[in-house]
């Protein structure tokens, strides 16, 4: 219950502290005769994608839809728009080498596929969180722009390119651990590591991550530090957004601005002198050997 409610945590807080502005230089395309499944398979096919697979059409209820299949994901979507549907698989085998370099060595996925879902309207988004999530849907419906990670898949709708792939990339990472760890990261640092994903640069089908351009998590960092609400630290550790979101949204700004920066201290500071403590301390919660007594 309590990982149910940080996701929809994860997912409003990004209406909450703002939207970063979209400054990418890539712009949308509008390819004639490929608003259609099948003509979206004959352009992604000839684009001829690295990172993809496989593509076919998916029957599905919500709108005329395509399965991308990556080395390490299953994608179904209605989002058909052609820039952002060519750079996808792109984007989420990215993040999981990102994921992986979190950790002293990469690990493997060997348990089938990641499932990421990814719908071009939010009416669509409802009636299939309706559906997929069961009796707490009326919960998940608040989100105002978003996705949220729940049952092993991540679900998104089409917010824009920019901060479609940031909630991706932010719910991906809590998919990754949730499947390889044996260990429930604490709050912090699951929260912390997830924003590493939030910005991201595309340069020649590869894309970059840059925690150090995250305006949004800077911005409320900024705002926390003008009005003196710094969490002190012994308290940021044992926190969760649950505690945080029923006090106001100052509250939940600190929280996830100032757990953003403590991961970025611990990998970043002095050039990366607490690296390896860093990548220890995850891989003992991915081995579930951390001292517990």
């Amino acid at each position: 219950m309590i990982r149910n409610f940080v996701v929809i945590v994860i997912a409003a807080i990004i209406c909450l502290t703002g939207c970063v502005e979209n400054r990418s230089s890539v712009k949308a395309v509008d390819v004639p005769g490929i608003d259609t499944p099948l003509g979206m398979i004959d352009y992604l096919q000839r684009r001829n994608l690295p990172a993809l697979k496989s593509v076919e059409v998916w029957q599905n209820e919500y709108g005329p839809g395509l399965k991308l299949v990556t080395s390490h994901y299953e994608i179904y979507t209605t989002l058909l728009e052609p820039l952002m549907l060519s750079q996808i698989p792109g984007f989420v085998e990215s993040a999981y080498r990102g994921y992986n370099r979190q950790l002293p060595k990469p690990i493997e996925t060997t348990a089938g596929k990641f499932t990421v879902y990814i719908f071009a309207e939010r009416e669509q988004w409802e009636d299939f969180t309706t559906s997929f999530v069961g009796p707490q849907a009326p919960l998940y419906l608040k989100i105002k722009a978003g996705a949220y990670y729940l049952n092993g898949a991540c679900v998104a709708y089409n917010i824009g390119r920019e901060m479609t792939f940031s909630v991706i990339g932010h719910e991906g990472w809590h998919q990754f651990n949730s499947r390889h760890f044996k260990f429930r990261l604490p709050s912090w640092l699951d929260e912390g590591v997830a924003m590493l994903f939030e910005v991201s640069r595309y340069d020649r089908g590869l894309f970059y991550f840059e925690p150090d351009r995250n305006l949004q998590r800077l911005g409320a960092l900024r705002k926390t530090l003008q009005r003196g609400k710094i969490i002190p630290l012994k308290n940021l550790i044992s926190l969760n957004p649950g505690e945080v979101i029923i006090v106001n949204d100052e509250a939940v700004g600190a929280f996830y601005s100032q757990a953003y920066t403590l991961v970025r201290f611990l990998r970043e500071d002095e050039y990366g002198r607490r690296m390896n403590n860093y990548q220890q301390m995850l891989l003992g919660g991915l081995n579930g050997s951390w001292p517990l007594n």
